[in-house]
């Protein structure tokens, strides 16, 4: 994209985050939060950290992104957040970190953290889908939990007390939601650039890590996420899989094929044209996400819940009551 000439898109005002969201992430977020203590947990969590140590923490070797630091950046990030008529600023960061990625944290006051890598293998057209992707997560309100589950998988890994069985139980399902959470929030960065073609790019680099797009093939790779897709029980196998990895993102061909079938359904169309749910409209049914989900997840997506569920109200009781004592 020319410098200072980005590409006429549509502004989409006041959308309402789930017109994005993959059902079976609202489904499963809905299902923590309908949880009377589940939010209270991570709050509780959170506060024994503090939102300030926390935003310092991931902070601390960063540099925060201004007209005058990385211009570039913040020019792509300001267009991205008019083109999706974010409803507040956002702080931006990049981290010295050479691995490809970029991540939405913190709590009451969300921000992003955007590796250098990043920076070096994606174009502005596929570094602005990165950024429509987690500006996505902090719209659609991942943050806290996204925190979380960085936080507990950091605790887990240093053996920390508080993290005991109950809190690993919901640990997987913190990490099978934030699977389904990064299928939303690709939706998202698709619709912040407006072209499918970009969207997939982005993700073939990421894939293969083809600095300069020289030596892949878009259309191949669409290709092999095709075959991917057509393979039907082999890819639910993939799923069950992924939760032993304790991973917290699908595999990039899955997320191109994904993508695929929402923009196929028409869902992405119907957003260029303006129709999509507004911010302040009425939220559909709790049971109406559930059907949805089921209907993407078929019955592992209703286990899924379930067992989250259950997690939840165990790691509450535990928890909470050692806060009462």
């Amino acid at each position: 994209m020319p410098e200072g000439n980005p590409r006429a898109k549509r502004i989409l005002t006041q959308i309402a985050p789930r017109s994005w969201e993959h059902p079976a992430d609202r489904a499963a977020l809905m299902a923590l939060r309908r949880i009377p203590v589940f939010d209270d947990v991570l709050r509780k969590l959170f506060g024994m950290f503090g939102e300030k140590p926390i935003r310092l923490a991931f902070q601390a070797n960063a540099v925060k992104v201004s007209p005058n630091q990385f211009p570039r950046v913040h020019r792509l990030y300001e267009d991205v957040a008019r083109t999706m008529d974010a409803p507040m600023k956002y702080d931006l960061f990049v981290s010295q970190t050479p691995i490809v990625n970029a991540g939405a944290y913190g709590m009451d006051k969300p921000f992003i953290i955007l590796n250098s890598g990043s920076l070096v293998l994606l174009d502005d057209d596929e570094l602005s889908f990165v950024l429509g992707h987690e500006l996505g997560h902090i719209m659609s309100d991942h943050v806290l939990y996204r925190t979380m589950t960085v936080l507990l998988l950091q605790l887990a890994t240093m053996g920390f007390p508080v993290v005991g069985i109950a809190a690993r139980v919901v640990l997987v399902a913190l990490l099978e939601w934030s699977r389904k959470a990064e299928l939303s929030s690709d939706r998202a960065g698709l619709v912040a650039v407006q072209d499918p073609e970009i969207a997939m790019r982005a993700m073939l680099k990421m894939a293969g890590g083809d600095v300069g797009g020289r030596d892949t093939n878009l259309q191949e790779f669409i290709q092999q996420a095709e075959e991917y897709r057509s393979s039907g029980d082999v890819a639910d196998q993939v799923f069950k899989i992924l939760n032993l990895l304790g991973t917290t993102h699908p595999f990039w061909v899955l997320r191109v094929s994904e993508l695929r079938d929402w923009i196929e359904s028409g869902q992405y169309d119907r957003i260029l044209r303006g129709d999509y749910a507004r911010r302040g409209d009425t939220d559909p049914a709790y049971q109406q996400d559930l059907r949805e989900a089921a209907d993407s997840y078929s019955k592992d997506a209703k286990d899924i819940l379930d067992q989250m569920a259950a997690a939840a109200r165990t790691m509450g009781d535990s928890i909470l009551g050692g806060f009462r004592r």
